[in-house]
C-alpha cells in the first residue's frame, strides 16, 4: 500500500491515534513489534495556533518511529489550515485529520465526529489542509453520526475529491461511541466502490490475528488500524504479522513469549512513562495499560492485586506487586 510516495508494503498494520496513549515511547514500542505506521495523539488546532506548550509537545517525533503521522482536529477552517502548516514544520510523513473522535468534549463542540453533522464544513477544512501543506494529508472518520445517517460511502468520494491521499474508517457511528460491534460491511463497500482509488484503512475491533486476516480477506482493505487492542499489549502487532505472513499463530512456529517476557514489556512501559513525565504522573499515565493488559487474565483471585497495582504510587511499590504476581504464576 502506498500513501503518496510512502510505501507501507503488503497488509500493513497501523497504530491508531489515541489520546493519552500514543505518546512517543508507546509509538516506538509498537514500531518495535511491527507497526508499519504510527500516529501521534490527536492535536487540537485551536491550542496549536495559540502556542499552548503542552499541545506543541505532542508534535515531537523521532526518526526511529517513522513513518509517523501527526493527527489534528478542530472545527474552524482557518485554525486547521494554520495548524497543518505548523505540523508540517515538525516533519511528519503524513498529516491526518480527525473527523472521528466521538467524545462529548470534542464531537459535542462540532469537531472530530461532530463534523459528520456538517459535511460542507468538513470538506472545506479538508481542502484547505490539503492545499496548505506539501506532504500527504489523510482523514480518519466514522460511518456517520447515527444509524439513520450512515453516509460514509458518498462521503468517502467527496473526501477523495478534496485531494486526500488515504482514508481510515472506524466501523461505528458517533452515536455508538465504542459500544456494539464494528460494522465492516460499509468499510468494504467503500473499498469496493469503483470510483475510489485512494487506499482505504479499516479500523474497529481488530483484537486477534484471525480477525485481522479476515478483515483483509473479506473487505479488501489496504491496511488495518489497531487501537484499543494494543493498550497493554504492544506485541499484538508481532502476533498479527506472524499470522499474516505464515497463516499461523506465533505459538505454532515459535517459542511462546513467557509471562515474564510480557511483564518485562509492561515494566519497560512504566519506566518509559516515568522517564518522560515524572514518577507520579508517569504512573498515573500508565495505569490505562495496566488495567487493559490481558496478561493477568485468568489469574485466580486477582481482583485485590489489580486494585493494589492501580493504586501504587511509586515505581518500587508497583514493581514489588508485579514481582509477587510473577512468583505466583511461576509456582503454578
Amino acid at each position: 500500500m502506498k500513501i503518496g510516495s510512502l510505501d507501507l508494503g503488503k497488509f500493513p498494520l497501523l497504530l491508531a491515534p489515541m489520546e493519552d496513549v500514543t505518546d512517543p515511547a508507546f509509538r516506538l514500542m509498537c514500531k518495535r513489534f511491527g507497526a508499519d505506521m504510527v500516529y501521534t495523539e490527536f492535536v487540537s488546532s485551536d491550542a496549536l495556533v495559540r502556542f499552548v506548550n503542552s499541545t506543541q509537545q505532542k508534535l515531537w517525533i523521532c526518526e526511529d518511529e517513522r513513518p509517523v503521522a501527526i493527527q489534528i482536529y478542530g472545527r474552524f477552517p482557518e485554525a486547521m489550515e494554520e495548524a497543518a502548516r505548523i505540523c508540517e514544520e515538525a516533519m511528519p510523513d503524513i498529516i491526518d485529520i480527525n473527523f472521528g473522535c466521538p467524545v462529548k468534549k470534542v464531537a459535542g463542540k462540532g469537531a472530530g465526529a461532530g463534523m459528520l453533522r456538517d459535511v460542507p464544513k468538513m470538506l472545506e477544512i479538508t481542502k484547505r489542509v490539503v492545499e496548505a501543506v506539501k506532504i500527504p494529508v489523510t482523514v480518519k472518520t466514522r460511518l456517520g453520526w447515527d444509524d439513520s445517517s450512515k453516509i460514509i460511502v458518498d462521503l468517502a468520494e467527496s473526501l477523495q475529491d478534496c485531494g486526500i491521499a488515504a482514508l481510515a474508517i472506524h466501523g461505528r457511528t458517533r452515536a455508538q461511541m465504542y459500544t456494539g460491534e464494528a460494522d465492516w460491511s460499509l468499510i468494504g463497500a467503500v473499498k469496493n466502490n469503483q470510483r475510489m482509488h485512494i487506499p482505504i484503512i479499516g479500523n474497529g475491533d481488530v483484537n486477534t490475528p484471525e480477525i485481522a486476516r479476515r478483515r483483509f480477506d473479506e473487505t479488501g482493505v489496504d491496511a488495518v488500524m489497531i487501537g484499543r487492542a494494543s493498550i497493554g499489549r504492544p506485541w499484538i502487532f508481532e502476533e498479527i504479522k506472524q499470522y499474516l505472513m505464515h497463516g499461523t499463530t506465533q505459538e505454532d512456529v515459535l517459542v511462546p513469549h513467557s509471562f515474564k517476557w510480557k511483564l518485562d514489556i509492561i515494566k519497560q512501559q512504566v519506566e518509559d512513562s516515568v522517564r518522560r513525565l515524572d514518577e507520579r504522573r508517569g504512573i498515573i499515565h500508565i495505569r490505562r495499560h495496566l488495567a487493559a493488559t490481558p496478561i493477568f487474565k485468568g489469574i485466580p483471585n486477582f481482583r485485590e492485586t489489580r486494585i493494589a497495582m492501580l493504586r501504587a504510587g511509586t515505581v518500587a511499590e508497583l514493581f514489588r506487586i508485579m514481582d509477587s504476581v510473577e512468583e505466583n504464576v511461576q509456582e503454578e
